[in-house]
């Protein structure tokens, strides 16, 4: 996102590609600022249908090709894309000129599929990086530092670390794991100098102030009332959650958490991250998903089975804790665990922007 805004502010072309997405499947594809629109992406994946059907291709498969095809018809200077499950297997990975790999903060995440250990989702996801490619990433644990020197020195790439960004630097993404992400993404765009692109410092600081990416540490409203969303899914995003909320929390300051969190997920180590002892977190389904319900976490941690409540919907939560304005919680309630669960509240114009 940061890099992409980086490149719109630079006045260069470029295409974007993310992953998942909160409302509509559009988001996933953009041209600049635009996303694809919906019969455009409609008609691509029409097209491609021969080509998914004879090489047996799944959803995102299917979604990178029309994006690559989008892209293509776009005359565009830069791609951005955004690595989906892994990288080693990774559908963005076909693409045969990928001279940049930008490392976001590697943890324990998607463990059913890439492994149980940093060095094994490390492996997984330092597969995206090729024969000479340039790599940027900020500091990350040690056995992840291990896997991508070793990965960079078999493929005869570049590794530049760099330092998360100082306050100096006004990001339009909040919280301070985005100067960890800022310093990449600035680095990446500097590294586009040495590529043939003319990318200047200032239009470098005035992308990563105005880049946008909902559902991230967001302060949205609910009849007026303020709700924080994030989108943390894993232990690795609620070590960073539990670290911002002592900008907006008093040590023992009571806060009241409303976790989705979906069944194949490490809830229990996520519980045992963000609940400090004057807490309570209300556990309801994510829509369309198997979920985490109290019961399940009450019994797996029975030290935090009487902070957990169980609710059927995130509006009942709200309506319960928002009943009269004497009583609304302070600081603001923040809704956790799951893309999809901000997603759906989005959709269903529960939560809105200010």
């Amino acid at each position: 996102c940061m890099i992409h805004s980086g490149l719109t502010a630079a006045g260069l072309r470029s295409g974007l590609t993310t992953s998942p997405h909160l409302t509509s499947w559009c988001e996933r594809i953009c041209v600049n600022q635009q996303q694809i629109e919906l019969a455009q992406l409609r008609q691509r994946l029409k097209q491609l249908q021969p080509v998914a059907r004879h090489h047996n291709l799944t959803p995102f498969e299917q979604l990178i090709t029309a994006a690559m095809v989008h892209f293509e018809a776009n005359a565009l200077d830069w791609l951005v894309l955004e690595a989906g499950l892994g990288g080693r297997l990774d559908a963005t990975t076909a693409h045969p000129n990928r001279p940049l790999i930008a490392i976001g903060s590697i943890g324990m995440d998607h463990c059913e599929h890439l492994g149980h250990s940093l060095t094994a989702i490390s492996s997984e996801k330092a597969a995206v990086i090729g024969p000479g490619a340039h790599v940027i990433s900020a500091p990350q644990h040690d056995a992840v530092t291990k896997v991508l020197e070793a990965r960079c020195q078999d493929m005869g790439a570049t590794l530049e670390w760099v330092k998360p960004l100082t306050d100096e630097w006004d990001l339009g993404l909040s919280g301070h794991l985005q100067r960890r992400n800022g310093a990449v993404a600035r680095a990446a765009l500097r590294r586009m100098n040495a590529l043939g692109s003319t990318i200047t410092e200032e239009q470098i600081r005035r992308g990563l102030a105005q880049a946008r990416w909902p559902g991230r540490l967001q302060t949205l409203h609910w009849n007026h009332h303020s709700v924080r969303v994030d989108g943390a899914h894993n232990p690795d995003a609620a070590e960073q959650l539990a670290l911002e909320r002592r900008c907006w929390s008093q040590s023992g300051q009571r806060q009241i958490w409303i976790l989705g969190i979906q069944s194949h997920k490490q809830a229990p180590e996520m519980l045992r991250i963000l609940l400090e002892p004057n807490d309570e977190a209300w556990i309801v389904p994510v829509p369309g998903h198997v979920s985490w319900t109290a019961d399940q976490l009450s019994e797996i941690c029975p030290t935090h089975a009487h902070q957990l409540r169980s609710a059927s919907c995130v509006e009942d939560v709200l309506i319960s804790l928002f009943k009269n304005d004497a009583g609304k919680p302070n600081p603001t309630p923040v809704v956790a665990g799951s893309l999809y669960l901000i997603g759906s509240l989005l959709a269903e114009g529960l939560l809105k922007e200010p």
